[in-house]
């Protein structure tokens, strides 16, 4: 019922994988070779509800959808979730902000002196990342100040906290810091955030630190909530000791330091790392190091400078936020797109959205979808042109086609690189809107299969989503071959370009995945 190909840790065993646990390499992506993948569509739970529907889902989820109630009880004290007859509540607390993360995101927000209290300062704080983020209130409560959260937590003794983050309607994913990079672009995170997050910071000379420089923009935040910021015991005071050096050499200075907390900032140019003294460590990294290179990548022990172009503008020249989103980021040009590349994406996609909302508008009313995923963005404008909906999406690019997702997180939004050849790192039943454009003729070509993408696509849509599928009339014709068996029932399928040939150009299928229960049929 709860099946993540890739995460599987019994698959692990049965292929006696030599992983070095120390370093997390068994909560790493490990995927089943063809003759081991599942040939088969993952149930619901018994008693299978449809989602309470966003914003109410933030506070609360059907207990049948996620019967798993170990974390009420293990974190009671720290209000991270509470089980109430029928359904488990969410009071908004964390390890570390017990009291709640409203009043937690505003304490954050004072300390660094922006207006209001606000966590967004007026739009030029937009994304965040947050490690270890237990169930996600974090960023569940940032969602009301525009700050958009990759929340990150790995499959571990915490089991289910993504999937609580995604019933309630909250970005998140399932990844760990190990061994490899986090699939996301170099610069992408105005803030990256840690409560409690049990992490050895300073293993492997800083390594995971390092990590999260290479992700942090310039001028940056870390929010670093941990005992090892306040305590005085000897082995605290160590950690912290340690952790300051480290810190100092990496060229970040504290912002603000209050209580349990310390805010520590990139810096905004390369001139701290040119005057460091030769032979400093962490060393900065080769300068024909690829930053933005990530899918199956080894992290590594040495700090990514800004490019000549970046260090000229003493910062990322990002628009603040909502003007972000529109505006032609400067990182465009090195992928060699002109201003008019982006603004002519954000016309066509637009277009089309306007479209699939027209054969979606008979299914759904405007809080029917809320977790969305664009299995093959571009530039981010299918993103983009669904911004006056209260829907989020994760934004997917190809891991072997153009690095256009620094331009997606340039532009406020989130996503993530991946191969679809393979499973997706996320629990089933966490989409509520699949968007393919594309990605069947793209997996055909390089000799993959279209069931496998199929059941994924179908292990990851909840029951009752929808799926737009957007690909030449040979695909669609295939696809439309499996519906009965997938229990989806296609709704529409129309020209993509209506005055095109029959024979000509690409086809639209929409379809709707219907609610079944194992006791109820097959």
């Amino acid at each position: 019922m709860e099946l993540i190909p890739c995460l599987d840790r019994s698959l692990i065993y049965q292929t006696r994988l030599k992983l070095d646990l120390s370093l997390m390499e068994h909560y790493e992506r490990h995927c089943p070779q063809s003759d081991r993948r599942f040939n088969c569509l993952t149930p619901p739970p018994s008693g299978y509800k449809v989602p309470i529907k966003w914003p109410e889902s933030r506070d609360e989820v059907w207990k049948t959808n996620i019967p798993h109630t170990h974390l009420a009880h293990e974190k009671s004290d720290q209000n991270w979730m509470v089980v109430k007859g029928d359904k488990i509540h969410f009071p908004g607390g964390g390890t570390h902000f017990h009291y709640g993360a409203d009043k937690y995101i505003a304490s954050i927000a004072d300390m660094l002196n922006f207006p209001n209290s606000k966590i967004n300062n007026d739009g030029r704080l937009r994304t965040a990342l947050d490690v270890g983020c237990g169930v996600a209130s974090f960023g569940g409560y940032l969602l009301s100040s525009n700050v958009i959260t990759m929340s990150l937590a790995p499959n571990d003794v915490h089991q289910n906290q993504i999937q609580f983050a995604l019933e309630r309607g909250i970005p998140a994913f399932l990844g760990v810091l190990g061994t490899l990079r986090l699939p996301f672009p170099s610069r992408s995170f105005d803030l990256a955030h840690c409560s409690r997050c049990r992490i050895d910071w300073l293993q492997r000379d800083g390594i995971l630190l390092l990590e999260l420089d290479r992700l942090l923009r310039p001028g940056g935040f870390f929010v670093y909530s941990s005992p090892e910021a306040y305590a005085q015991d000897e082995e605290n005071l160590r950690i912290w000791s340690e952790m300051s050096s480290l810190i100092e050499h990496m060229c970040w200075k504290i912002a603000a330091k209050q209580n349990q907390t310390v805010i520590w900032a990139k810096p905004l140019t390369n001139d701290c790392y040119m005057d460091r003294l030769p032979g400093t460590k962490p060393h900065l990294c080769r300068s024909d190091a690829d930053p933005d290179a990530v899918w199956g990548v080894q992290m590594k022990a040495c700090i990514s400078p800004y490019s000549e172009q970046h260090h000229k503008d003493n910062g990322s020249g990002l628009a603040p936020w909502p003007a972000r989103l529109t505006t032609p980021p400067p990182r465009l040009a090195d992928l060699g797109y002109a201003a008019e590349n982006f603004e002519t994406d954000m016309e066509i996609w637009s277009h089309r959205v306007d479209n699939y909302w027209n054969q979606l508008n008979s299914k759904i009313t405007s809080n029917t979808i809320r977790n969305v995923m664009d299995m093959k963005s571009n530039l981010g404008s299918f993103a983009a042109a669904l911004r006056d909906k209260d829907v989020w999406v994760m934004n997917v690019v190809p891991h072997d086609g153009p690095s256009t997702l620094k331009i997606i997180y340039d532009r406020g939004l989130i996503g993530t690189v991946h191969d679809w050849c393979e499973s997706f790192s996320i629990y089933p039943r966490t989409y509520d809107l699949l968007h393919a454009w594309t990605v069947f003729s793209t997996i055909e070509k390089r000799g993959c299969s279209a069931e496998d993408l199929l059941l994924e696509m179908d292990r990851i849509l909840r029951p009752t989503g929808f799926a737009i599928i957007r690909d030449s009339r040979a695909v669609i014709e295939l696809i439309k071959k499996y519906l009965s068996a997938l229990h989806w029932e296609f709704f529409a399928v129309v020209k993509a370009e209506p005055n095109s040939k029959p024979e000509d150009g690409d086809v639209i299928l929409f379809i709707q995945k219907k609610l079944w229960l194992l006791n109820e049929s097959l």
